[in-house]
């Protein structure tokens, strides 16, 4: 039997509310991603700060809950219509490189002693946070431009990329039995894609007639997509994740031509009203605030802050030259840059595998939390009417 500490529950509930709160009270230029005042918040609630909030069984199945809707988002933002061609090549391109300078610069860090496993490390800073982002700029208006299509493409690449490392190298011993499971994962969702695209259409009169209804059926079908392929990923020993990204993707196709604002408000609504704060207000209270007290951990903050934008942003301003103004090619490295989910995930694997130092860990996290801080306001400021090329958005 699970024991519930509803204390910490209604914590977490509460303080989901007041970042909410403060995000949209705030000047919108001032005003951070709600994330990051989750995650800090998480801090202060936590053991280490006020000591008024744990995390337990129960909490933490909400937090993976969370974190697979969070990838849920990711993965239904990708439109393979909108990024396929040059988009997605240099997307994959992009992040192909990044790992390269990743695992270089994470060697050289090994080879000081800075670091534990360069593999560990590199794969860590070479991720894109895109589900963090995408609020971020659909509030902006971004996901329709033409940098947008470009920046979804370089972003999803950013975190599919490394999900498939996280299940294939990094939380297993034995890669070639996970990449057979893999297959038949994706020979499974590729068959049930073609299954929802085929029949989402002839169903679609009696979903809209539920998208005010008591029953919610779209909204609860899609629910059942995510939670069963996040279930199954974990029974086949695969990571979360990838069942949460891979249902966004099917979601998309099987929607495709009907997108809806009232469905994908109301999928918001389930996602980031409730499940995702858990994911983000957990890993706060789960954060080793001691281990960053140490002078290594703050300069290994300030390090990995730098080395977030050489991994990601050095693609951006190499790769898209000629498609975009050097002020564009800026503002897609500062975007490209940002971290946090994928980083928590993975200096969570090290730590348990013994392959990172809890200062290495939180430095890394810290990192990630002030990227999501400070980057996403340097790539808006770098644009200039972003709604301006929305005309060519598919070009």
């Amino acid at each position: 039997m699970i024991t519930v500490d509803t204390d910490s529950f209604f914590a977490i509930v509460v303080v989901a509310a007041i970042a909410a709160v403060t995000v949209a009270f705030l000047p919108k230029q001032f005003a951070p991603p709600v994330v990051v005042l989750e995650l800090m918040l998480g801090i202060v609630i936590g053991p280490e700060v006020m000591d008024v909030a744990h995390s337990d069984e129960f909490v933490n199945f909400f937090a993976d809950l969370g974190l697979g809707m969070l990838f849920f988002f990711a993965g239904y933002e990708i439109d393979f219509d909108r990024i396929k061609g040059k988009p997605m090549k240099l997307g994959a391109l992009g992040w192909a490189l990044s790992v390269a300078i990743a695992y270089g610069l994470g060697g050289l860090l090994a080879l000081a002693g800075v670091v534990v496993s360069f593999l560990y490390t590199g794969s860590a800073m070479a991720t894109t946070a895109i589900g963090t982002l995408i609020p971020i700029l659909r509030d902006n208006g971004e996901l329709k431009t033409r940098f947008g299509t470009y920046l979804l493409a370089a972003g999803g690449a950013g975190e599919f990329g490394p999900i498939l490392l996280v299940t294939l190298v990094l939380s297993t011993t034995n890669p070639f039995h996970e990449a057979a499971i893999l297959l038949a994962f994706v020979a499974l969702a590729i068959a049930l894609a073609v299954v929802s695209v085929r029949y989402a259409w002839r169903g679609w009169p009696a979903l809209e007639r539920t998208f005010e209804a008591s029953s919610q059926l779209a909204v609860r079908v899609t629910v059942v997509l995510v939670f069963g392929l996040v279930l199954l990923a974990g029974q086949l020993g695969l990571d979360i994740l990838l069942g949460g990204f891979v249902a966004g993707m099917i979601t998309r196709l099987a929607l495709k031509g009907h997108e809806l604002q009232v469905f994908e408000s109301k999928l918001t609504a389930v996602g980031f009203g409730f499940f995702v704060p858990f994911f983000f207000i957990t890993s706060g209270i789960e954060f080793d605030l001691a281990a960053l007290g140490s002078a290594e951990a703050i300069a290994k903050l300030f390090l990995f802050l730098g080395l977030f934008l050489v991994v990601r942003g050095a693609p951006a301003m190499l790769l898209y030259r000629g498609l975009l103004s050097a002020r564009e090619r800026a503002a897609l490295a500062f975007y490209s840059a940002t971290e946090l989910p994928l980083v928590v995930a993975i200096t969570t694997i090290a730590i348990d595998a013994g392959e990172m130092r809890p200062s290495t860990a939180a430095g890394l996290v810290g990192a990630a939390m002030l990227s999501t801080l400070i980057y996403p306001f340097v790539g808006m400021a770098l644009r200039k009417e972003p709604v301006s090329d929305a005309a060519t958005a598919t070009a």
